[in-house]
């Protein structure tokens, strides 16, 4: 009787990886099961097991411990289904990147989802702290993670998310030990948060860490003509706003994991205050409510400065995000879209945000993969 009940409840958690969370503990929950699926499924599966030494109601638990272990491993099943067109839809998205023909650029011969690669893990690579810029009443560090590829490497600069309040530049850093692996710089920064600093401060942080990047190049090993922007939720609108307002022909691209793109429809559709309040994040971040100061809710909106000079873009977005929605993204991509930006929109049915604090799961490896593809194409990696 217990094993039955225990496998009901498993079959309910197992729906969030069809169904949006409803709370903010079930949101958590919902990052582990979909980016961690094989843990999931084999705890069902022991229980299901365990189900040869009991007799009240085996049949009927048995069934639901199948039905539960098919639902917990869905995630792995369609990341293989979206790994199939990802190769020809990003050389679809970026042909054409260079006037002399140089294809995309994918990393290597593996695929962009492996099962077995759900079971490897991440090396983390060293990184050294430091301050980047001062003002007169605070200083900001950022942490550098130096390419492990000898000579002169592109720079990807990294902004945490973290409702534009919150976060620091030591969140998720798989990616950047990666990437460092990989032949990249990275330099993970941290900026001013809300509410004692708002919009567009963050962006001036990017502009002062591009500044010290630069004045530092040689003694970093930097490629200043090849700097690219990655930005995680609020940290992606904050990359994003500089990506298309800085006009620096050294930024190649963006790269946008989950993030608010517009501003105004996204004030105007409150999020699940079971999980946050939306508004009233933005309304620190931004210094007041829509009708208060719509002008300044219109400057931070990463798409209404889109035009033909913006450069190459990577969305990236689950479809279940409770936090931010998808339709950020749509809209983005279609603006691209309407002014010919080469850029290329990942979807991943199953994920929420945070998909991606797995590097090796499902949405960390396809999102990992078009990450890699994106920078090498972008900044000619594979003609250096």
């Amino acid at each position: 009787m217990i094993r039955f009940y225990v496998l009901v409840i498993l079959l309910l958690i197992s729906l969030l990886c069809f169904l949006k969370a409803p709370e903010y503990h079930l949101w958590l929950l919902a990052i582990g099961i979909t980016e961690f699926p094989l843990l999931f499924a084999g705890i069902a599966g022991v229980v299901t097991l365990s189900g040869f030494w009991v007799q009240k109601y085996q049949l009927a638990g048995t069934v639901l411990g199948l039905i539960t272990i098919l639902i917990f491993i869905t995630p792995i099943i369609r990341a293989y289904w979206v790994a199939k067109d990802v190769k020809a839809d990003m050389t679809k998205s970026f042909a054409g990147m260079y006037t002399d023909g140089y294809p995309v650029c994918f990393p290597g011969d593996r695929s962009p989802f492996s099962f077995f690669n759900l079971f490897k893990r991440t090396k983390d690579m060293p990184y050294h702290t430091m301050t980047y810029v001062k003002y007169k009443d605070t200083s900001m560090n950022l942490d550098f993670y130096p390419s492990r590829v000898i000579g002169k490497k592109s720079c990807i600069i990294v902004v945490h998310g973290g409702s534009w309040a919150g976060g620091d530049s030591k969140q998720l850093p798989e990616l950047n030990s990666y990437l460092a692996i990989q032949g990249y710089n990275v330099a993970a920064i941290n900026y001013r948060l809300a509410p004692k600093w708002q919009t567009p401060a963050p962006v001036e942080d990017i502009k002062a860490a591009m500044v010290y990047l630069c004045k530092n190049a040689d003694e970093l090993h930097i490629d200043t003509n090849n700097f690219v922007l990655i930005g995680r939720s609020a940290g992606a609108q904050i990359a994003l706003l500089a990506a298309y307002t800085l006009h620096d022909n050294r930024l190649k691209g963006v790269v946008d994991f989950y993030g608010p793109a517009d501003m105004i429809w996204g004030y105007s559709i409150r999020s699940n205050p079971l999980i946050m309040d939306s508004r009233k994040v933005m309304e620190d971040y931004i210094g007041g409510n829509y009708s208060q100061v719509p002008q300044k809710y219109a400057e931070c909106s990463p798409l209404e400065f889109v035009d033909r000079q913006s450069i190459p873009t990577l969305i990236i977005h689950g479809e279940n995000d409770v936090l931010v929605s998808r339709e950020h993204s749509r809209r983005l991509n279609l603006k691209l879209q309407q002014n010919d930006i080469k850029h290329y929109w990942l979807k991943l049915p199953w994920a929420t945000h945070g998909f991606d604090y797995n590097l090796n799961g499902p949405g960390g490896q396809l999102s990992t993969y078009a990450v890699e593809t994106f920078l090498n194409t972008i900044c000619g990696e594979h003609i250096k």
